[in-house]
């Protein structure tokens, strides 16, 4: 070997002692070191008897140059190790002349550390055993033979420039896999070679070459972990080979970045990696990248997403003894065989904070012009350049400077035209085409299904990733936190007695008013009061409370000693309304309202960054998108949306990856839910999923609790409506709400009276109304409808979100990625999203187009037919409407809004004057989702069917889940005047013109029958 030049700055190796070691012959071996790298010797150390305890001081130094101008440079110490070979030296025998020596073992020292900037640093090498040496095999709980090495230079190898602007390359070639049936291990002996080229910033391209690939028959999987392998020939001991401390870990199929990532894929990488055909490297190759070349190599990579990764194989030539094997070129076609390629998609690279892609990718036979016109490349590395390979060299792997071929004119022309040279007459290659692209061989990869499993892996994220707590800094800027609540004097002892004592103040009030209107009942019945006499006397005292109006006094009291904090959801719905009727700014504030209670809140965040991308705040969106995701790794819609802002920036490759990561968590929760059996395609249940008021978009939680619709704080009391946006909900004139559910209401009087069943109907009600529950974020951001399995898109996963908050601007951006999407396209659902944004804009024809597309793609599915019922209610056509609804009530599984379902085909059955159609109807409506409006349907149909005592029961219930609703209260009126009762007819009568009731005709009926019982109106 030759030694090293003495030119350039000194790289010092010293070998301090050895332990644990052990000779052929005598228990005190003597021993010598010998040192070399870049196949060169450094050095021997003198010869040093080990003691009895295996020790030996060695104190040998050795040295090269470091020279990046023309001799050993960056790339050099970060791919090649120095090696450390211990040599024992056998005791003369008689007669000998020439000492006997034997190789025990050899250590490596990598010497990544200097190119990671380090001017020096020690470690304990393992002296791995060579074949029959007599030290121990690396093996757990064994004190392992070593050498203690220090390495060292006068100053650190890297500028300040190159650690902040360099990085580290490392690129690991694992296998190939389902190799052609061809591969066969006997016969002549084959070079199996794969390269990849890496882009520098001078004339020269760095190019990665992995060598001597084992074929291996398959039978079994390889092992995981297993080491990493130096691209490093004549290592003596097989154990030296391993790269210390990189190991391959392998990993789901879905997580990978590349190609067969699919659960679709699973059975075929499964049989390919146990039982077929493989070539197994393990390899390993690292390359120093200059901030120049980082530049470049960044540069390529957005020039050229897809980079070729060549693999052939070339017979291993045995020279005749005594002479030099030899092989001139590549561009010899009878040696270079079964050339194909593989296209690696480098962008995964230029995602904020990604630093490494690994996966498997298809190989597919070498044709130039397909290469061209993929990757951009013009000349192939085994055959184009003219690289000189030795077919018998043992060189695992080569980082080689690639000087760039000169290729002519022509020849340039010529590849770039292949691919366009067609038949006029018909879309068939010419034979022009064909000779330059036939490679049957190549061909036999695609055949066999081969594809390599490869690893890039960069020391340092080439776009940078902001970190968690500065987009949480951020937002808290843009944000503020709500302050905390002012501390109170008397401590929390004071505090819980003032309540306590309040709450038995409130309690004895009641109980005076218990006994003043039952206690002679009570005396006379003494202990055999029965259930539904209690539960009768509860709904007259709870009547009694809301029509004198102490109830509005006791809520008052505990209102001044319950300072409930401002509650999140509140806002959240209210902005939804806000965003229903377009007052985009208004929806702002209440989203940053929400964030500023909970600044970790996934949804909060979601949605000030749709308010701020619909209000053009860019940047604002990007952080809080970019928060979401840090926050909530695992949510999809919080990736798409970022993939959406990507979009609308022009960002091509950020869009990329966030769509990307989205898809990626989605299939991983498919994946999850198959293994659980949970992955089913079910209806939605109408207890917390979503609902969707087709005549306005209002979608909302239609959980079991009372006061389901919408809320926020207002000022409540006998004297205000709960707001002005209440009017507007319940006005006809304004919104054409006949009727409808209001989307606001003021919070619960009561939660303790205003949620307890107090009549028969009840009864049936409050197992259903307990077990309801809201919903959590996660099922906030989830919902499914109806016939859609949960393995939909990331799109439709979004537009079911912004569906839920009516961002219905969003909403047809998202609908042209759902069309486009491989995974998505025009189905049933997306026909049904379509169809609501119309009825939106009240434009009902295209709406019915929608509809009709949704119907021959699914005419079973019960939401087309229920939001034909919509189409046709909105649009005056009550007859079809009903219908519509009656077909959708009969079908077996539940369409996704039953809730609107009931309560608009019973307003018709009331309507039509069908009575007891509308009293079934309304009941169901309790049953499921009970609200104010439904018990009011219930109590105008029993009403209507003269059966006052049950149509009180469901007005009471009506009243308590909402004292503010006019209608309610005149027919409590037309209920007191028919049972006679003068006072609690005329308290009706107050509230209900004091809540301004809109309907005339109701209003004169109360009118009439005032005047036919003579009592009602105090102003008689």
């Amino acid at each position: 070997m030759e030694q090293v030049s003495s030119t350039g700055r000194p790289v010092q190796i010293t070998v301090t002692d050895g332990y644990e070691l052990r000779g052929f012959k005598g228990d005190t071996p003597v021993t010598f070191i010998r040192a070399e790298f870049n196949q060169a010797v450094l050095g021997d150390s003198a010869k040093i008897t080990v003691s009895s305890e295996g020790t030996a001081k060695y104190n040998f130094t050795s040295s090269f140059e470091f020279n990046p101008e023309g001799g050993i440079t960056l790339d050099d110490l970060a791919h090649k190790p120095v090696f450390l070979t211990m040599t024992e030296v056998l005791p003369k025998e008689k007669k000998q002349k020439d000492e006997k020596t034997l190789i025990v073992g050899q250590a490596v020292v990598d010497l990544l550390p200097l190119v990671e900037g380090e001017s020096s640093f020690e470690t304990m090498v393992p002296l791995h055993p060579v074949l029959g040496s007599p030290l121990e095999p690396l093996q757990p709980g064994i004190k392992q033979c070593s050498l203690e090495v220090k390495v060292s230079v006068a100053e650190p190898l890297l500028t300040t420039a190159q650690i902040l602007g360099g990085n580290l390359l490392k690129v690991t070639l694992e296998a190939a896999y389902s190799v052609p049936e061809s591969f066969i291990p006997i016969g002549p002996l084959q070079n199996y070679m794969v390269s990849l080229q890496v882009p520098s910033a001078g004339e020269k391209d760095y190019t990665i070459f992995f060598k001597n690939g084992t074929l291996k028959l398959g039978g079994e999987r390889e092992p995981v972990p297993r080491p990493k392998k130096w691209p490093i020939a004549n290592i003596l001991a097989p154990g030296a080979n391993n790269i210390p401390d990189a190991f391959i870990v392998g990993g789901p199929y879905e997580e990978e970045d590349g190609e067969l990532n699919h659960p679709e894929d699973r059975e075929f990488r499964n049989q390919s990696e146990s039982i077929k055909k493989r070539i197994t490297w393990d390899l390993e190759s690292r390359c120093y990248l200059d901030p120049p070349a980082v530049v470049s190599f960044q540069k390529r990579i957005a020039d050229c997403r897809l980079w070729p990764v060549e693999i052939t194989r070339v017979p291993l030539v045995t020279a005749p003894k005594g002479k030099t094997a030899k092989f001139d070129k590549m561009d010899d076609e009878n040696s270079l065989s079964f050339h194909g390629v593989a296209y690696v998609n480098m962008v995964p690279l230029l995602y904020p904070g990604v630093k490494r892609i690994r996966g498997a990718f298809h190989v597919h036979p070498y044709i130039d012009s397909i290469v061209y016109e993929k990757t951009k490349c013009l000349f192939s590395v085994f055959r184009d350049t003219g690289h000189n390979l030795i077919p018998n060299n043992k060189i695992g792997g080569v980082n080689s400077p690639l000087s760039k071929p000169v290729i002519s004119k022509n020849l340039k022309e010529e590849k770039i035209q292949a691919s366009s040279i067609k038949s006029q007459s018909s879309d068939t290659p010419l034979e022009t085409e064909s000779s330059l692209n036939h490679n049957p061989e190549g061909q036999q990869y695609v055949e066999a299904g081969t594809y390599i499993v490869l690893e890039i892996q960069l020391d340092k994220a080439l776009v940078p990733k902001r970190m968690p707590e500065e987009l949480a800094r951020r937002v808290k800027e843009m944000i503020p936190p709500r302050p905390p609540l002012t501390r109170r004097t008397g401590g929390a002892q004071k505090a819980v007695s003032d309540y306590h004592m309040q709450i038995k103040s409130i309690s004895r009030v009641i109980l005076d008013e218990y006994h003043r209107m039952f206690g002679k009942q009570v005396a006379k019945l003494d202990s055999d009061i029965d259930s539904e006499t209690l539960e009768e006397q509860k709904c007259q005292l709870n009547y009694e409370l809301n029509c004198s109006g102490k109830y509005f006094a006791f809520k008052e009291q505990l209102k001044r000693l319950v300072r409930e904090p401002q509650n999140l959801e509140h806002w959240l719905d209210y902005g939804a309304f806000c965003l229903l009727t377009q007052d985009n700014t208004k929806a702002q504030e209440c989203f940053r309202k929400a964030l500023s209670l909970n600044q970790n809140h996934i949804h909060s965040l979601l949605l000030c960054g749709v308010l701020a991308v619909l209000l053009e705040n860019y940047e604002q969106a990007e952080v809080f998108f970019e928060d979401a995701t840090c926050l909530e790794p695992t949510n999809v819609v919080a990736w798409t949306l970022l993939g959406l802002y990507y979009e609308i920036q022009n960002n091509d490759i950020r869009m990329e990856m966030a769509f990307h990561e989205a898809l990626k968590q989605l299939q991983a929760r498919v994946t999850k839910q198959k293994s659980t059996g949970t992955l089913l395609e079910i209806p939605v249940e109408e207890g917390g999923k979503v609902t969707v008021e087709s005549s306005l978009g209002i979608c909302r939680m239609a959980s079991g609790s009372s006061t389901g619709a919408l809320k926020v704080d207002a000022p409540t009391g006998p004297t205000a409506p709960s707001s002005i946006l209440d009017e507007l909900l319940e006005e006809p004139s304004k919104l054409q709400l006949q009727l409808q559910e209001p989307v606001l209401s003021v919070q619960s009087q009561d939660p303790t009276i205003s949620q307890r069943p107090s009549n028969q109907f009840a009864k049936e009600i409050s197992t259903k109304r307990e077990a309801s529950k809201c919903q959590d974020s996660s099922i906030f951001l989830h919902p499914t409808p109806y016939g859609v399995s949960q393995t939909s898109t990331i799109f439709m996963e979004t537009i079911r979100f912004l569906m839920k908050v009516n961002a219905v601007q969003y909403v047809h951006r998202v609908l042209a990625h759902e069309l486009l999407c491989p995974q998505g396209g025009p189905s049933c659902e997306y026909y049904l999203v379509l169809a609501q944004t119309h009825l939106l804009k009240k434009d009902f024809a295209k709406a019915e187009e929608c509809l009709q597309q949704a119907a021959q793609m699914d005419y079973l599915n019960p939401n087309v037919w229920g939001l034909k019922g919509h189409l046709y209610f909105l649009s005056g056509n009550h007859a079809e409407a009903k219908a519509c609804y009656e077909r959708t009530v009969s079908f077996v599984v539940d369409a996704s809004e039953m809730h609107f379902i009931f309560l608009r085909l019973g307003h018709i059955y009331l309507e039509d004057k069908e009575y007891e159609k509308a009293k079934k109807t309304y009941l169901q409506a309790c049953k499921r989702s009970p609200s104010c409006l439904t018990w009011l349907g219930l109590g105008i149909a029993c009403y209507r069917l003269e059966e006052i005592t049950e149509a009180e029961d469901a007005l009471s219930e009506a009243n308590a889940l909402n004292n503010n609703n006019a209608e309610v209260w005149a027919y409590l009126a037309l209920v007191s005047l028919k049972a006679g009762r003068q006072l609690e007819a005329e308290q009706a009568y107050k509230y209900t013109k004091k809540l301004n009731l809109k309907d005339e005709t109701l209003l004169a009926e109360i009118h009439m029958l005032q005047e036919t019982v003579g009592f009602g109106n105090p102003s008689f």
